[in-house]
C-alpha cells in the first residue's frame, strides 16, 4: 500500500509499530487512499465482480442528454 500511495504522490509513512499513516489535504487523496485500500483488502473474485459490474453499466453523461 505503502508504495501505491507514493506513487499517486499522497504522503505516507510506515513506522515501527506496523501501522501506515497517510497525510490526506485534498479530498480527491481521500478518495484514492480508499481505493488503494480496497484494493488490498478486498479478495480478488470480489473486485473482479466489481469491476464486471462496472463495464455492463451504462451511465449517461449530462453533456450528451
Amino acid at each position: 500500500m505503502h508504495r501505491r500511495l507514493q506513487e499517486l504522490n499522497i504522503p505516507a509513512n510506515c513506522p515501527s509499530d506496523g501501522t501506515l499513516r497517510v497525510d490526506v489535504n485534498y479530498p480527491l487523496a481521500l478518495l484514492l487512499v480508499r481505493s488503494v485500500i480496497l484494493q488490498f483488502s478486498l479478495p480478488r473474485q470480489e473486485s473482479v465482480d466489481w469491476l464486471e459490474r462496472c463495464w455492463q453499466s451504462q451511465v449517461l453523461c449530462a453533456a450528451n442528454s
